[in-house]
C-alpha cells in the first residue's frame, strides 16, 4: 500500500471525526451517524482497488 493512501485515509478519518463532533454538538446525532457511515464507505471503495490487486498478485504467484 502506498503511504498516500494512507495519509489519504487518515485525512477522511479526521475530517469524518470533527464534522461528526460539530453534528453531535448542534444537536444533529443522526446526521452525524450518516457522516460517519458515509466516510466508512469512502474508506472502503478506495481500498477496494488494492484488496483486488492484493487478490490478483496472489493468484499470481500460486499460478491460479
Amino acid at each position: 500500500m502506498e503511504v498516500d493512501m494512507i495519509f489519504r485515509i487518515a485525512a477522511i478519518g479526521i475530517i469524518v471525526a470533527v464534522l461528526n463532533q460539530v453534528l453531535i454538538r448542534s444537536g444533529r446525532e443522526e446526521q452525524a451517524m450518516m457522516t460517519t457511515l458515509a466516510g466508512l464507505i469512502v474508506v472502503l471503495m478506495m481500498l477496494i482497488g488494492e484488496i483486488s490487486n492484493l487478490f490478483d498478485t496472489v493468484k499470481s504467484v500460486f499460478g491460479l
